[in-house]
Formats: structure tokens, C-alpha cells, sequence
């Protein structure tokens, strides 16, 4: 009996032993879809963390595939056992009392056999038929009927528990919006059945986040950025965040353009002769051609839509700026553009295809407006027409049916949008925001935008059909400007390269000062060969940035523009003029005042108004260079009108209300912008006063500050004690006096 039992319980290990390796290699299947094959390059392989993730999702699953086969495995074999013992049981019962009948009948059989031989064979067929019967014979067919049982149980147990009947393949990857796949029943139908699908289950592809609707145009993107006193161009892949230096010298280099296959990008730069200059980037050949040669400024290309023309801006003396026509490959001389005036002309937009119209900047007509001059019957048209509004960045949608550009609008630089199919529709106010550019499907429109404590600037795209969320592009230093959007993808072997490494070595000044030690912890430090107010002093923190501007810009302008001064540090018992604020930036060592002093024909300097969203006035400061530097070598013409003080007492009402007007002529001749200058040394514009148009003490254009982010009191501390200070120390808040109601006399 012991015998028997081992063997049916071997064959049921057996059976579940095979059974077991059956469901491994269905599971090892089974994941190999899940996860892919790495020999025909499907699924994640190749990416560690999908590779972890695929393997984590394999194991859980195989864990949960035995985990639920054992579990059927252990009810159905805990039942059939105990089946098994009831029926042994029974079988064995019946097979006793069986055997115990059938040699009670052999004794008595054997007992008569001698008397007679036809009971002798009687009792021997009795016998053959007991031995035929054996009862174990019986219980071993039983039992071998019921191993088979249970092991067509388990096997169909095995085969639903790993089907997928009933449920349909799922493919996520075709979905994935990163991929911008399309999905159709057709395309799903020509998929060969024997073809590998690789299933993305456990994550996606490992990106950040799915690429915003905006930006799903892609392509790439270049603007200019400045850094360490010199611009140079970036390129950003749209959707990325990992921008690159593309084209750098010790000069700089802006303006750029993409060409109209995205291959090559048309800039203008400084970094050979000195003078402004136009190139072409070739992005495959990693090749740079020069298009122009001569001492005359050249900037702001843009490319014809079939690529065969740039037009561009140009400065000659005798014609100010205008706009030009060059092959892009500088076959032949260049020609002005029919439709140039007398006045500046400047930031040419070649229109795309048919590629007929050219729209540009004029202040023909007495104002910055938007023109377009039509190629085909020579009429030069003004679009914008606003008296009130610097309108300037013309940008053309795709198909030609839009033109976007930016203005100061109430102290905000904004985005406008003007169907060019009805000009006498309102242009559309698009966003807040500066230099737009369109999207290559137009569907969205990329513009500036600077933060408003000056420190950041975002390139940012929205959407110019409604219901699709703004999204932004990149975020850099402050003042990046001239954006462009091509559709063409960066190459990926530019893009792991990292780009160009900065072409100047850094920093532009060190502030050179002890320790503070003390009270109060700092001093004044002399500035040498200065003329004006004597002694001249500023603040040791900031005397080097000082030194170290100045000597640029003598070599920028042509001259010492900073070798006089009015103003450097003033003493505590300073005499101020007329509207002077007591808490002057002077007092703290902290700002100088250059020569206001404007005589002289032309004159030394140019300032030009802007006005902030908080209602201050600014004054933007272009210094004329040196006349022997005005054939191109040094500075570029002025594009912005420069404000007329004078104009106050010419006898024009309006004029004198306003503390003057912007001139009628831009004035010729090559300026630097020694504000933007100024910036790269940590020194800004002190806003003017609110009194300045009647009041010429606090116009303030003369004057530059360097806070680094002090109130004026803790400037004040580092140069003075709080004794010496004296009246200027803030006034504590007394404490509220408390009145207690005393008790009448006599009550």
C-alpha cells in the first residue's frame, strides 16, 4: 500500500514540476513582448532606466503569476487528497470484505475437493475469478484515472490563467504625443501580424513632460544674448531646455536669421576690420562666409523665401540708413531698395512666398511706422500710421495674411497683429512682450519678454488661435533679444557637441577692497585724472567697476567720455540744487553724473526717453565717436529719435508742457550705446525726477548709480557712522500712548 501511494504522489510531483516549467517559459514569453527584444531593436533596451523599469515589471508580474498558479494549485490538490484518502478508504473496505468472502468459500471449496473432482473445478474457477478481481488491480486504475483528472485540471487552469483571449493588443507608443505619430485605422491595418510590436506599459519614452501644443511645430530656435560686454547667438531646440552657444568672437555678434531651409543662419558682426559686417553660418559644413567688405555699417539680413536674396539694413552718409538687396552668395554688388528715403530705414522682413513684398521701419513721416514696399509695382505703403506709437520687429506669418510687430504701449512694450488683407482693421493687441516671431505652422507667435525687476528676460510662445496654454521657450539673462523660429531641427551631433565656448576671457573688472572691518566697515577711493569736482571719490566697492568702464568706453567712442565729470561723491554738507532729493545716490559714494553739458555741433551725446510701466522716465545715453572713427570703425547710426530739450523754449506749447519733444531728424553719424555699456559694468540710468519737465535739476540723464541690491540707508552705513549720519537715520515709530482714566476727587 505504501508503495503505491509513492508512486501516484511522484507522479503528481511530476506532474507539477513540468506544470511549473511550463508557466516559467510562459512567463518568460510574456515579458519578452512586454518588454521587447534587444536584438531586433525594439522595446526599451538601450535605456538604462527603461531597461530597470522592464525588468522590476517582470519580475512583479512572474511573481504574480505563480503566486495566483500555486494558489489553484494548492486548493485543487488540498481537495483531491482529501478525495483521494475518502475513496482509499471506501476501496479498501470493500476490497476486504471482498477477500474475506472469497477464501471463506476456498476453505470450504478445499474441504469437499477429494470427494469430487466437478467441485474441484468449480472451487478452482471460484478462485481464477478472486485472483482476476484482485482489488489492488482495481484501486490502481482508479487511481491512474484520477491523476488524469487532475492533470487536465491544471493544464486547463495554466492555459486561462496566461490567455489573452478576449483582449486586444495595446500599442501606448503610437499614442505618444512625443512622437507626433499619426493614428488611423488604416495605419494600424498595415501593420504585418509577423512584425514584433514593442508595448509600452510600465512608462513612457523618459521625458520631462509632454511637449506643449505650442511648441509642437518645433524646429529650432536662435537669439542673441550679451555676456561679458559682447553679444553672441544661442540656438535652442523648441520643446528642449538646453540651449547653446552657436556663434561667438571677441566682438559682437547679432542679428540673427534663419535661411529658409534652416540650414543657414545670415547674422551681422564686428569680429573682423572691426566694423559691422554681414555672414552666413553654414550649420553642416560648420563654415562661416563673409558677404560684405567695406567700412559701412550692414546689419539686420533677412532671407528671400526662396533663399536666393538677403535684404538688410545699410548706413552711407550721404543716404543715412537704408534698406539693400544682396545675393546671398555675394555674386554681385549690392543695390538699395527703390523704396529707401532720405530718413532712416531700417529691420527689413522679406515676406514669404511669393516672396513680393519687403515690410521695414521708416520715420518718413515724422514717426516710427511700419512700411511694406511692394516689388512688383514699386508703391511703398505706411500700415501702421500711429502718431502716439514707436512701432518697430516686423515679422510675417507663413502664408503672408498677418505681420506682427512691437511698440511701447502705455509704458509697455506689447505685440500686435495686423491682418494684411484689411488694413483698415484694427491691428489685434496679441500679448505683453517685444520682437515677435511666428511659428513655422503660424499657429503661435514667440516673443521677449523681460522681467520686471530687470534681471531675467523669457522667450516665450503663445498660441495665436485661442485655447492652447502659453508656454515658455527658454529662460536667460536679461536682454536677450532677436529671435527666430526655423522648423528645421538642430543637428544631433551639434547639439551633443555643447556649441562654441566663449571667445572672451572674463571677468571685465575685479573689485579690489579690504576686509570690512570696524564701523563704519568701508571707505572712499580717489578716481585719477578726472576733471571736475576735486577731490574725486567713489565708494571702494565700486571705484574698479568704475575705472574699468571707462577705459572701454574710451576705446569703444574714440575718446575719454568719462575723463570729466560733474559729480562723483558728495559730502554730507554738499549744497544741493533746486529739486535735488536730500537722500541723493551721490552722498553714498555710489554714482557719478558725466558732463551734462549737451553743446557743441553735433553734439557729444544723444539721449532718447523711455518710459516704464511704473510711469518712470528713463534716458538712454548714445555718445557720438570720435570723428576720425565716423567711416564705420567704431559705433553704429541711431535708429531711435533722441529727445529735444530745447525744443521746451522754442516757443511750441505743447513742447513745453511735455520738457521738450523728440527731434524731427535723426541725427547721422556712428554713437555708442554707453547705457548698454554702462550695464555690462553693473552701473544704470537714474530714473528721472517726477518734477523733470519743468525742472532741469532732476532730469538726471547725466547720472549712473550701482546699488548691488542696497537701500540707500545701508549704503549710507558702510560709509558712515550712525552718529555721523545724524538726521538722515530713520525715526523710530514711538510706541502708542495708552490714556488710563483715574478716579474723580472726592469719589
Amino acid at each position: 500500500m505504501l508503495i503505491r501511494t509513492y508512486r501516484v504522489t511522484d507522479k503528481i510531483g511530476v506532474a507539477i514540476l513540468k506544470t511549473g516549467a511550463g508557466l516559467s517559459a510562459a512567463a518568460l514569453e510574456r515579458a519578452t513582448i512586454l518588454i521587447g527584444s534587444p536584438r531586433e531593436g525594439s522595446g526599451l533596451f538601450g535605456m538604462l532606466r527603461a531597461i530597470i523599469l522592464g525588468l522590476f515589471a517582470f519580475v512583479l508580474l512572474l511573481f504574480r503569476l505563480m503566486h495566483q498558479i500555486l494558489s489553484h494549485l494548492l486548493t485543487i490538490l488540498r481537495t483531491s487528497v482529501k478525495w483521494l484518502l475518502v475513496l482509499f478508504n471506501r476501496i479498501a473496505s470493500i476490497a476486504g470484505a471482498r477477500g474475506l468472502q472469497i477464501g471463506k468459500t476456498a476453505r470450504t471449496a478445499a474441504k469437499t475437493a477429494a470427494s469430487n473432482s466437478m467441485a474441484r473445478r468449480s472451487a478452482r474457477a471460484e478462485m481464477e475469478v478472486g485472483i482476476v478481481e484482485d482489488p489492488l488491480r482495481v484501486q490502481n486504475r482508479l487511481l491512474s484515472a484520477l491523476v488524469v483528472i487532475i492533470l487536465a485540471v491544471l493544464v486547463f487552469v495554466v492555459l486561462w490563467t496566461t490567455s489573452n483571449t478576449g483582449t486586444k493588443p495595446t500599442t501606448p507608443i503610437i499614442n505618444n504625443p512625443n512622437l507626433n505619430l499619426p493614428v488611423d485605422d488604416a495605419s494600424l491595418e498595415q501593420v504585418d501580424a509577423a512584425t514584433p510590436v514593442s508595448l509600452i506599459v510600465a512608462t513612457p519614452v523618459p521625458t520631462a513632460t509632454d511637449i506643449p501644443a505650442v511648441l509642437q511645430a518645433g524646429g529650432s530656435m536662435i537669439y542673441t544674448q550679451r555676456e561679458l560686454g559682447q553679444t553672441d547667438i544661442w540656438a535652442v531646440p523648441v520643446g528642449g531646455r538646453e540651449p547653446i552657444r552657436l556663434i561667438s568672437s571677441p566682438e559682437d555678434d547679432r542679428d540673427p536669421a534663419w535661411s529658409p531651409n534652416g540650414t543657414q543662419i545670415a547674422y551681422a558682426s564686428r569680429e573682423q576690420d572691426s566694423n559691422w559686417d554681414l555672414y552666413v553660418y553654414d550649420i553642416p559644413s560648420n563654415s562661416t562666409t563673409r558677404l560684405t567688405y567695406n567700412l559701412a555699417f550692414e546689419a539686420g539680413p533677412t532671407w528671400s523665401p526662396d533663399g536666393v536674396f538677403l535684404a538688410y539694413e545699410g548706413y552711407q552718409r550721404s543716404t543715412h540708413l537704408d534698406i539693400f538687396v544682396v545675393r546671398a552668395d555675394a555674386s554681385e554688388p549690392a543695390i538699395r531698395l527703390p523704396g529707401s528715403s532720405d530718413t532712416a530705414d531700417f529691420s527689413p522682413a522679406w515676406s514669404p512666398l511669393p516672396g513680393r513684398r519687403i515690410a521695414f521701419v521708416s520715420w518718413r513721416d515724422g514717426n516710427q511706422d511700419i512700411y511694406v514696399y511692394n516689388l512688383d509695382t514699386n508703391e511703398t505703403i505706411n500700415i501702421t500710421n500711429t502718431p502716439n506709437r514707436h512701432e518697430d520687429y516686423p515679422a510675417w506669418s507663413p502664408d503672408g495674411q498677418f505681420l506682427a510687430y512691437s511698440a511701447m504701449d502705455a509704458g509697455q512694450e506689447k505685440v500686435f497683429v495686423q491682418n494684411m488683407n484689411d488694413l483698415n482693421q484694427e491691428p489685434e493687441v496679441f500679448r505683453v512682450g517685444r520682437e515677435p516671431v511666428w511659428s513655422p505652422d503660424g499657429r503661435s507667435i514667440a516673443y521677449a519678454i523681460d522681467s520686471p525687476d530687470n534681471q531675467t528676460t523669457f522667450i516665450t510662445v503663445a498660441p495665436f488661435i485661442e485655447g492652447v496654454v502659453t508656454s515658455e521657450v527658454i529662460q536667460t539673462t536679461f536682454g536677450a533679444n532677436d529671435p527666430d523660429w526655423s522648423g528645421t531641427p538642430l543637428p544631433p551631433t551639434l547639439l551633443n557637441s555643447g556649441g562654441v565656448p566663449l571667445a572672451v576671457e572674463g571677468p571685465l573688472y575685479i573689485e579690489q577692497f579690504d576686509p570690512p572691518t570696524g564701523d563704519p566697515p568701508y571707505g572712499p577711493q580717489p578716481i585719477l585724472n578726472v576733471e571736475g569736482p576735486v577731490p574725486a571719490l567713489l565708494h571702494e566697492r565700486v571705484n574698479d567697476s568704475f575705472n574699468a568702464l571707462r577705459e572701454a568706453a574710451n576705446e569703444k567712442i574714440g575718446w575719454d567720455f568719462l575723463g570729466e565729470l560733474t559729480y562723483a561723491l558728495w559730502q554730507l554738507d554738499h549744497r544741493r540744487e533746486q529739486g535735488e532729493p536730500a537722500r541723493n545716490w551721490h552722498l553714498t559714494g555710489r554714482a557719478f553724473s558725466f558732463n551734462r553739458n549737451q553743446g557743441g555741433f553735433p553734439a557729444d551725446f544723444e539721449v532718447v526717453r523711455v518710459d516704464d510701466a511704473s510711469g518712470n522716465t528713463y534716458w538712454h545715453t548714445y555718445v557720438r565717436v570720435a570723428e576720425e572713427a565716423q567711416n564705420g570703425q567704431l559705433g553704429e547710426p541711431l535708429r531711435r529719435m533722441p529727445w529735444d530739450f530745447a525744443s521746451r523754449d522754442s516757443g511750441d506749447l505743447e513742447a513745453y508742457n511735455q520738457g521738450g519733444r523728440p527731434r524731427s531728424v535723426i541725427p547721422e553719424g556712428y554713437y555708442v550705446n554707453f547705457t548698454q555699456l554702462a550695464a555690462d559694468y553693473g552701473w544704470q540710468p537714474m530714473p528721472a525726477g517726477s518734477d523733470w519737465r519743468n525742472n532741469f535739476n532732476v532730469r538726471n540723464y547725466w547720472m549712473y548709480v550701482k546699488p548691488e541690491g542696497l537701500t540707500w540707508y545701508e549704503a549710507m552705513r558702510e560709509l558712515y557712522t550712525v552718529d555721523q549720519l545724524g538726521g538722515f537715520n530713520p525715526t523710530p515709530t514711538p510706541p502708542p500712548i495708552i490714556v488710563t482714566p483715574t478716579e474723580e476727587e472726592g469719589s
